[in-house]
């Protein structure tokens, strides 16, 4: 067998197992390590690899697992006037909660990986090279042929509070359970899972019937009151499931006046299998449950310049602190209260201060500074 085959076997089954040590490598192919070494900088070189399960062998990544998606932001330069025109900036960056999850974890010093779905068009194309750019591995992309990608269009007013938002998510339906299991050695080589609820019920619910039999711990991050509908009622299995108080609201079937009757809401919630539960509630504060109950954040106050991101960027930090191996729910949030202020201080959907090291100072030790 020739050099060139044995290159495009080791390809093969890097593609199956992101993860796969060069050790395994070399005993499946029956080569020494250093052919296996000079192949892997071949394919590098080709731009076929990205190497990065070889830069950090020792840490597994966090898959997410849901949308991908153009975000187009209309931003209103004076008071809206409804029913008529209104002066506006525009502008279009990528989004998606998962992808956005994904970017701010890879930001963060964490190996990201992405199941998404895309269109063969130039919006699909452009998400996937920026993923690349980010350090994000897309490789098990879902690319459909003869379709737009995702949009989100935001209305923003003067003050970059969000109005409305229009989602163009069709195509993620096609993220069905055939889709998931068939990237199963992929899922397989996560630490952990954060899946949005842009995913069918049927997919979300195979998540979970598999976090219960021993995968990776499963994050679920709701998206809106509409989608609530795509969460099982059965929870079982997710880790931590996070989510706004009009969506929390939706899932109980009932209006949550004060804090008590958020604590019984994510009481309820925990009673249908969900291990923790965290309740944002903008630019106020978070809810999050504890061994005693509910507990309260105040969220710090900055100066807000665009609010689209900065849910994904807290889920982000949540996620950042519960990989780190630290399962406190206090410290989780004041990590994602951290990320989330920087994004609201910052006009881009990612902040692009963040850096591996920007929630190492945020310990258990360090109270939430507010002004």
């Amino acid at each position: 067998m020739n050099d060139l085959s044995k290159k495009e076997q080791l390809y093969e089954l890097i593609r199956a197992n992101p993860f796969v040590s060069q050790q395994d490598l070399a005993v499946e192919l029956r080569l020494s390590r250093s052919a296996v070494a000079g192949h892997i900088a071949s394919l590098i070189r080709e731009r076929r690899l990205l190497g990065r399960a070889y830069v950090l062998p020792d840490k597994r990544p966090v898959m997410c697992i849901g949308a991908a998606c153009l975000d187009r932001k209309l931003r209103s330069i004076a008071p809206l006037q409804m029913g008529t025109s209104n002066p506006a900036t525009a502008e279009e960056v990528f989004g998606g909660v998962a992808r956005n999850i994904a970017e701010n974890l890879a930001r963060l010093g964490l190996p990201s990986s992405l199941l998404t779905a895309i269109g063969d068009d130039g919006a699909g194309l452009s998400l996937l090279q920026h993923g690349e750019d980010a350090g994000i591995d897309t490789r098990g992309t879902l690319k459909l042929a003869n379709t737009y990608s995702g949009t989100y269009t935001a209305v923003l007013d003067e003050r970059g509070e969000l109005l409305l938002g229009l989602a163009d998510m069709a195509l993620f339906d096609q993220l069905t359970p055939g889709f998931i299991a068939s990237r199963a050695p992929q899922r397989t080589a996560a630490a952990m899972v954060v899946a949005d609820l842009n995913l069918p019920v049927d997919s979300v619910a195979t998540l979970l019937e598999d976090a219960r039999v021993g995968a990776a711990p499963l994050v679920i991050v709701a998206v809106s009151q509409p989608k609530m509908a795509r969460l099982p009622q059965d929870l079982h299995g997710c880790r931590l499931l996070i989510l706004n108080r009009a969506e929390l609201e939706t899932r109980v079937g009932r209006k949550l006046a004060d804090e008590n009757d958020v604590g019984q809401a994510c009481r309820d919630v925990q009673a249908q299998g969900a291990q923790d539960v965290i309740v944002t509630c903008g630019g106020e504060g978070v809810y999050y449950t504890h061994k005693d109950g509910v507990a309260w954040l105040p969220a710090p106050q900055v100066d807000v310049i665009d609010v689209t991101g900065a849910g994904d960027a807290f889920s982000a930090g949540v996620c950042w602190s519960l990989y780190q191996g630290n399962g406190d729910l206090s410290l989780a949030c004041r990590r994602g209260l951290k990320v989330a202020a920087m994004t609201l201080e910052s006009p881009d959907t990612v902040s692009p201060l963040l850096a591996a090291d920007i929630l190492d100072e945020i310990n258990e030790f360090t109270p939430l500074l507010q002004d």
